[in-house]
């Protein structure tokens, strides 16, 4: 959140600076001819030519052969005084990717150098300590590497020095301190390290100093305190540690002063409001402070704007806020704060507050009436872990930004307000842990956006209310510990199908059965519905939630055996089923779950205890209270099984012998007729039969084929492709639904793809990869050659319909919700980097495209179609490898370095995804007409970010309606900042497969963060 708001004042700071450079220099053009001075000239050339790519043309009038002299080029400006001498090169925001060239040293009279925006790289030139008159370098947002140049104190007028988020390691050269004219300092978001300079106190002419997110250790120079025009410090997010030095607190210029996330400590002066009068953002978090908060900070420092005390050991009562009218974030979280939370009224005047928190302090009393005079741009409100009490005021329902409300682990009462219906932006609310009663009366009609409801552990009574069925957008549920009576509403699991972390009704006292519209909640992953009275069997359509790792229903009245429909449960890895009437025996399948824990306490189970799976584990196992169970493993100590023994052993006697030699005989009969039909008409089995040899896969044969597609019926058509056709089949059980790809032989490369997909899937296992289960190579009825590959069959297409389904077809389809997509695109991120570190050898995909990504009944992603995968060794595969189908991929998503030569690489999978992702988010394919020229997907998305980011989102999806919410904004931003990454032209620049699986996991949970977290841009 800091360094987002550190580069929106970098940017206005930018601007300022460079309106009053132009204002003292004035930019003509001169004669329309290349005459001049031919030192700039050639200077200028040796600049473009160090410039690997220009996809904007910012350089294309950049040409010895023009009419134009070199002074009236984009991005060149040249003085009055001398109109031959180049003063400026402004190339900012063009997309420029390449080395900026030594001979800009030789620019002699050039004062201003502005490349931000761009993608330069490698070191930055020491000569460009040659240019005496350098007066303002703006380099910020690169990829520059090395060390930062020690001679730059050699320019005397150097007066803005920004290289702001690059990759510059090594330290702060200490000779920076003797640039005596500096004004501007920024070096944050870079990977620097050892200490700050005492040198830097020598720049007294320095207004604003960056050097944020350095990794820097050591203690604050005293030194700093020497500067006395400092406005803006920040030296947040590293490993600083000692107090800060008290004259530091003397520095009446400082309107900024952020050190968070050090690890400092000391005690805060108590005049600190007296001395830095003009604060506007105090960053003091996540350190080790300790003491009272000043009052000062209220009385006196009137203009602050962001304080931000979050994560230390502050003491003492809160200062009141009576006069700070300008507050928009006031942040106290996490320390030992004892005071009453009528402090809140002080909080009144300030009528652009966005973020209140207080939780986890000592605060007592209750609400006061006044809350509902807050500010109404007020987006966040965490009270949470305090020792408040009494009624939550009605007016609470005025504040109708809220996104976030934590109230939880209070002493709170009385009925929950009805009034809260009015939040309808509300996001998260948190009330459990306290002592609410009554019905709930609160209307959830109003709640489109709510994703996170926890009431647990109150005193709620009455019937679940059937408005919860209106929060489509729920992700988590939890009602537990109250008293909520009546049946489960069977409309809330029907309509809260996309609910996915948590549906928790335990420990109330519902009655009935559980609704069979539990089979609804396919995404969800933890069903809760224990200590109730619910009574009779288990649904069989609980089989359809296969997302399921957590299933608690113990402590009810259900009865029968234990359901079959569990079998499907593949990923459940918690089952609690104690303390119920259930009876028969325990099902063998239960074996062969991923089970980590079980518990069948307290039923009326008997027979055989399996021995397979979670049974092996006696810590694992819970059985007690179940008379007639026997067998299983040793440590159960449970009676052997006699009869099933005895059985064993006749049947162990009639196959030695009658059945065994019927059997023997038989086979060879069979075997030798199998053999001469073999000979005469099967075709020898292929090398690609072969690969692909396991007592796991299915033999077809054509004829299966023919029948299980209906002839190949055209009803039966799901997609067509550069080598075949995809149909949607059933074999012979009725049951199996699969999807065959019957490749065009006729069609060049088409059984190399075979060859191909079958090698690269050889042995690989991944819930997001699309399984192969077959692969047919015969001949059919006329005697032509035949080949096919059946694969699991995804319930619900390609990603590319559900994109664009709704724009290209008749049919209506739903939009994706933004949590979708970000689910769906960690999906894909997951089987890409499996492919690229999961196995001995990399995979490159190299067709990534949404028509590839298909999508199963739970919407869980998975990637196919591999026929142009290439398995390549790993010391080739940062380099690429040789690939003999020519360009590789769908136009749109190839890489750029696939036109050029015809290596593949793991980098160019990774700019495929990138595509991907952006296309995911902003419903444009990469081959839009919108894209004219040297214009793309990528370019689009990286302007946009810079400009106007609202733009990019699609006006008929849930995304577009969602904008106005500021979380959701934020998490796109990073999104879109991940997919711009993954495809720079550069493949050594792209993110690390690994590094976007992380990178998406960050941002779904800041997508359900309990509060407002900002990411920084990748």
């Amino acid at each position: 959140m800091i360094m987002i708001r550190e580069a929106s004042m970098a940017n206005s700071t930018t601007f300022l600076a460079l309106l009053f450079i132009f204002s003292s220099v004035f930019f003509f053009p001169q004669p329309t001819t290349c005459s001049g001075n031919k030192t700039d000239l050639l200077s200028l050339l040796a600049f473009k030519s160090a410039i690997d790519l220009d996809p904007l043309g910012a350089l294309s009038s950049w040409s010895e052969t023009t009419t134009d002299h070199f002074c009236n080029w984009t991005g060149v400006g040249c003085s009055r005084r001398h109109p031959d001498r180049v003063i400026e090169i402004n190339l900012m925001s063009q997309g420029l990717v390449g080395s900026l060239s030594p001979h800009i040293g030789n620019l002699s009279f050039l004062r201003i150098i502005i490349l931000q925006n761009n993608t330069f790289h490698g070191p930055i030139p020491e000569q460009i300590s040659l240019l005496r008159r350098l007066e303002f370098v703006e380099l910020s947002n690169n990829s520059f590497s090395g060390s930062l140049p020690r001679n730059l104190s050699r320019c005397p007028n150097l007066a803005y020095l920004n290289f702001i988020d690059n990759n510059l390691s090594g330290i702060i050269p200490p000779e920076l301190g003797s640039i005596s004219t500096l004004g501007s300092l920024g070096l944050s978001l870079n990977k620097l390290s050892g200490s700050i300079p005492e040198s830097i106190g020598n720049i007294t002419s320095l207004i604003r100093l960056s050097l944020g997110q350095c990794s820097l250790t050591g203690n604050i120079p005293e030194s700093l305190a020497y500067l006395p025009s400092l406005d803006f410090l920040q030296i947040g997010y590293n490993n600083l540690t000692g107090r800060i030095p008290s004259a530091l607190f003397n520095m009446s210029t400082v309107r900024s002063f952020m050190v968070g996330q050090n690890l400092l400590h000391g005690v805060i002066p108590s005049n600190i409001g007296v001395t830095l009068p003009n604060l506007r953002r105090l960053y003091l978090f996540q350190n080790q402070f300790s003491g009272p908060i000043p009052v000062s900070i209220s009385n006196n420092a009137s203009f602050l704007t962001y304080i931000d005390f979050l994560q230390n050991q502050f003491t003492g009562p809160i200062p009141r806020a009576g006069r700070l009218t300008r507050l928009q974030e006031f942040v106290f979280e996490s320390n030992l704060i004892e005071d009453d939370i009528s402090f809140i009224s002080s909080l009144t005047n300030s009528t652009n507050l966005e973020d209140l928190s207080v939780a986890d302090n000592l605060f007592t009393g209750s609400l006061p009436e006044s809350i509902a005079n807050l500010s109404t741009n007020l987006r966040n409100l965490f009270l949470s872990m305090n020792k408040i009490n009494g009624n939550i005021p009605s007016g609470i329902g005025n504040l109708i930004s809220l996104e976030s409300i934590g109230l939880e682990t209070n002493n709170l009462n009385g009925p929950i307000p009805p009034e809260m219906a009015k939040l309808s932006n509300l996001m998260y609310l948190y009330l459990e842990s306290n002592r609410f009663s009554s019905e709930l009366k609160l209307s959830f009609g109003n709640f489109s956006f709510l994703s996170r409801l926890f009431l647990s552990h109150n005193n709620l009574s009455g019937i679940v209310p059937p408005s919860l069925g209106n929060c489509t957008n729920l992700l988590e549920l939890h009602l537990s510990h109250n008293s909520f009576s009546g049946f489960i509403p069977r409309d809330i699991m029907r309509q809260l199908s996309p609910i996915s972390i948590a549906f928790d009704l335990s420990s109330n006292a519902l009655e009935g059965s559980i609704p069979d519209e539990v089979g609804s909640l396919t995404n969800l992953v933890e069903l809760d519905l224990s200590n109730n009275k619910l009574s009779g069997l288990v649904p069989n359509s609980l089989s359809k939630c296969i997302s399921l790792e957590k299933l608690y229903v113990q402590g009810n009245l259900l009865e029968g055996e234990i359901p079959m429909g569990l079998k499907t449960l593949v990923v459940l890895q918690d089952l609690d089923l104690s303390a119920n009437h259930f009876s028969g025996v325990i099902p063998s399948f239960m074996g062969k779950l991923n089970l980590k824990k079980l518990n069948l306490s307290f039923n009326m189970l008997h027979g055989q205890v399996p021995t397979a799976g979670v049974f092996k584990n006696r810590s694992s196992i819970f059985l007690d209270g179940n008379e007639g169970l026997c067998g299983g493993i040793w440590d159960l100590k449970l009676p052997p099984c006699p009869a099933v023994e005895s059985s064993k052993k006749n049947l162990s006697t009639l196959l030695m012998k009658i059945l065994i030699p019927t059997v023997v005989a038989g086979g060879l009969c069979l075997v030798i007729l199998v053999f001469f039909n073999y000979k005469q008409r099967t075709p020898p089995q292929s090398q690609t039969s072969s690969m692909l040899s396991s007592s796991n896969v299915m033999r077809l044969s054509y004829g299966d084929i023919l029948k299980a597609t209906g002839g190949f019926s055209e009803s039966n058509l799901v997609g067509a492709g550069r080598f075949g056709s995809v149909y949607k089949g059933t074999l012979d059980d009725g049951k199996t639904f699969v999807a065959i790809k019957v490749l065009n032989l006729l069609v060049r490369g088409a059984s190399k793809s075979l060859a191909a997909e079958c090698n690269a899937l050889r042995g690989i296992r991944h819930r997001n990869l699309v399984r192969i289960l077959s692969v047919c190579e015969s001949i059919d009825f006329q005697g032509n050659d035949f080949k096919a590959i059946v694969y699991e069959f995804k319930a619900n297409g390609s990603l590319e319909k559900w994109l664009y389904h709704s724009r290209d077809q008749e049919e209506e389809r739903r939009q994706l919700s933004i949590a979708e997509r970000l689910s769906i695109a960690i999906d894909i991120a997951q089987a890409v980097e499996y492919l690229h570190f999961g196995t001995d050898s990399p995979i490159v995909h190299g067709d990534l495209k949404p028509s590839n990504i298909l999508l199963d009944r739970e919407m869980t992603a998975c990637v196919g179609d591999f026929g142009l995968a290439k398995i390549v060794s790993n010391t080739a595969s940062s380099h690429g490898s040789s690939s003999s189908i020519g360009i590789r991929g769908t136009l749109g998503y190839i890489p750029p370095e696939y036109g050029t030569n015809r290596s593949v690489s793991t980098q160019g999978d990774a700019y495929s995804f990138g595509i991907v992702l952006l296309e995911m988010f902003t419903n444009k394919r990469p081959t839009d007409d919108l894209f004219e020229g040297d214009e793309n997907l990528r370019s689009f998305v990286g302007a946009a970010l810079l400009d106007n980011v609202v733009e990019l989102w699609d006006p008929l999806s849930q995304t577009g309606q969602q904008m106005k919410n500021g979380k959701i904004k934020d998490c796109m931003t990073c999104v879109l900042n991940v997919g711009v990454s993954c495809s720079k032209e550069i493949p050594s620049d792209r993110m690390s497969m690994v590094d976007v699986v992380n990178e998406l996991h960050k941002i779904q949970k800041l997508l359900l963060a309990e509060r407002t977290v900002f990411c920084k841009d990748v």
